[in-house]
């Protein structure tokens, strides 16, 4: 993106609650000269030193890799002292509000209580688990191999964007989220550890594991790392089925019904999957979003019913039965 050499004359929106002394919180305007080379942090600075002295606001490092200035702009996830002023102002039309990444979490302005994210995070056994002499006569290596399965997933700074960015969380407080699922994957990958099959229990468990994901790809899009936790969720799908941990429940069920749908057509049958996951029973609830479906084309009334196949076949059928077979590490 190119920007001109002028600075811009704007009017920046900060959330301000102060826990200890607001009812309410409010919105406070800054008017601001920002340049070219101004980042968010610059600006947060700006306000506390030229403005308002009150302003609270995490910071540390200045250079990306401590996470402690996560914040978000206009609902986006942010690190303050990463992110561009002038691409964010470009991107909402010079209407920008700084906010903290979590608004019911607040303790002052954009400082925040992480204490689900640490606690979350301390579940998962972050940390090698292995038998270690006290004093040992020499290093334990990795091949490039072993550390290439790590997937970048060891880059993560905990800076908490993904985690306060996931709807899966915020609709159910008890899932893990996916910053300590991807620190669950980082060391039950990690050839040197021993607690992998303890870790991949923990994340079966329904209503807190992987399998409450909605796939949303909010977590990659938050990422200021592009670790991808999305990526690393699903690694840990598999690694459950590989030892044997995964237990059978509609979610599993349904991973099983979208291998068994594209075996049977190359394509995705929407209608068996519900059925194959839940049953005849269980797929009633679901015939408000069935009736949206057919009106939109993408089912038919008669799907689902087990006398009755009309979903097209892959011209390219036999070749996508090829690859599940070659492909599939595990067996469902």
């Amino acid at each position: 993106m190119k920007f001109n050499n002028e600075t811009r004359k704007v009017t920046i929106k900060a959330f301000r609650f102060n826990a200890e002394t607001d009812y309410l919180p409010y919105i406070k305007q800054y008017e601001l000269e920002v340049g070219k080379d101004d980042l968010v942090l610059d600006l947060m600075n700006r306000i506390k030193w030229e403005h308002d002295g009150s302003f609270s606001y995490r910071r540390s490092c200045r250079h990306g890799i401590c996470g402690a200035c996560g914040i978000k702009v206009n609902g986006k996830p942010v690190l303050a002292c990463k992110q561009n002023a002038i691409e964010l102002l470009d991107m909402f039309d010079n209407d920008i509000t700084l906010e903290p990444q979590s608004k019911k979490r607040v303790i002052k302005d954009m400082i925040i209580d992480k204490k689900d994210f640490w606690e979350k995070h301390a579940k998962v056994k972050p940390y090698v688990v292995a038998n270690v002499e006290s004093h040992p006569t020499k290093e334990t290596k990795q091949s490039i191999e072993a550390f290439d399965a790590l997937l970048n997933s060891d880059l993560c700074i905990q800076c908490g964007n993904c985690h306060y960015a996931c709807p899966s969380l915020e609709a159910n407080p008890d899932f893990l989220g996916p910053a300590a699922l991807n620190a669950a994957y980082r060391f039950s990958i990690d050839t040197r550890d021993n607690a992998s099959e303890e870790r991949l229990k923990l994340t079966s468990k329904p209503n807190i594991g992987v399998w409450d994901c909605v796939k949303c790809f909010e977590c990659a899009q938050a990422c200021p790392k592009d670790i991808n936790p999305i990526e690393k969720i699903t690694k840990l799908h598999n690694m459950q089925f590989e030892y044997g941990i995964a237990e059978r429940n509609i979610a599993t069920k349904h991973a099983e019904g979208f291998v068994r749908s594209m075996k049977k057509h190359g394509f995705l049958d929407e209608a068996d999957i519900v059925v194959y996951s839940e049953g005849y029973l269980g797929m009633y609830k679901h015939l408000k979003t069935a009736y949206k479906m057919m009106k939109a084309g993408k089912i038919h009334f008669t799907d689902g019913l087990p006398f009755v196949d009309n979903v097209p076949k892959s011209k390219n059928l036999s070749e996508i039965q090829k690859l599940i077979k070659i492909s599939q590490t595990n067996k469902l």
